[in-house]
């Protein structure tokens, strides 16, 4: 309770962590709330030709779409396949590379080098073009997506769990523990993966971001859940043929993206400044050399 508090401080001193914070709060606000905030929530699925491309206005915030739903509505409940789609694509990211990470780095010999090749393979494609491909193949449905997504994140946290496991094995402790006769499995359980625990939350939180980003982008080619479902980029996708006359159309659900995946990127800067104590050396190092140089 002590170090969450003690981050939650470091966080509230750093003025970028904390507009990042803020932004991820209202957006899982948003989402929890839609129902209440929403300002027409039965008309997010339902049809309204009289009203359709709407201007923003005292009636529709942001406007209405082609088929004349309330685009602020539609956004709200938007959130929650945006929240929903980050969630679970990283938390299987983490459910695969996480052990992955741990039994390579820890293990030596053949078991380490398939693991790595492996992971090795979905890192050698971008992983925009990789999730393209499988959701192409499988279909454009919400589950599609997400598993897309998780399929081509997971080598991230094997790379970066290996990373850290092959440095924590030359520790002092790590080599102690180990000659007092621990368990290969008590060893990855109570003190290397505590030890990786940092950089996989800030890797998870940057991820949260990025993984936004790619499911807007596979909405956006008609690849992500079928209408009628709010999702951000199939709405900026619609969008398009009304350009330049309907610019809200296009311009609230890009902004949201926007502020979403810049509200996580924040976070996970700040999260790292703050989790990663390498950094925070550095950091300290460079101060006292300039304050050298000044004297």
């Amino acid at each position: 309770m002590t170090a969450a508090w003690f981050v939650v401080a470091r966080l509230a001193r750093d003025r970028s962590a904390l507009i990042g914070l803020l932004l991820i709060l209202a957006l899982v606000g948003a989402a929890l709330l839609a129902p209440v905030l929403a300002t027409y929530p039965e008309d997010v699925f339902d049809l309204h030709p009289a009203k359709r491309l709407r201007p923003p206005g005292a009636e529709h915030l942001f406007g209405t779409d082609r088929m004349g739903a309330d685009i602020y509505s539609r956004l709200l409940f938007g959130a929650r396949i945006t929240i929903l789609i980050g969630v679970i694509a990283v938390g299987a990211s983490l459910l695969i590379g996480v052990p992955v990470g741990l039994i390579a780095g820890y293990s030596h010999g053949w078991v380490s080098d398939l693991l790595m090749r492996v992971s090795d393979i979905f890192l050698a494609v971008p992983q925009v073009v990789l999730a393209i491909a499988i959701a192409q193949t499988l279909g454009p449905s919400l589950p599609n997506v997400i598993l897309a997504l998780s399929v081509t994140y997971w080598p991230w946290f094997a790379r970066l769990v290996y990373a850290e496991t092959r440095l924590l094995q030359k520790e002092i402790f790590i080599e102690s523990t180990a000659a007092l006769g621990a368990s290969p499995f008590r060893l990855i359980a109570l003190h290397v993966l505590p030890n990786v625990a940092s950089p996989i939350i800030v890797r998870a939180s940057i991820g949260m971001g990025f993984t936004i980003l790619t499911a807007a982008a596979l909405g956006f080619l008609g690849l992500g859940p079928p209408p009628p479902t709010p999702e951000w980029g199939r709405t900026i996708a619609e969008a398009r043929e009304f350009l330049p006359a309907a610019w809200w159309y296009a311009a609230a659900p890009g902004l949201a993206i926007f502020l979403t995946v810049m509200g996580f990127n924040l976070l996970g800067d700040g999260l790292r400044d703050v989790l990663d104590p390498r950094i925070r050396r550095a950091g300290a190092g460079t101060r006292r050399s300039a304050d050298t140089a000044d004297v």
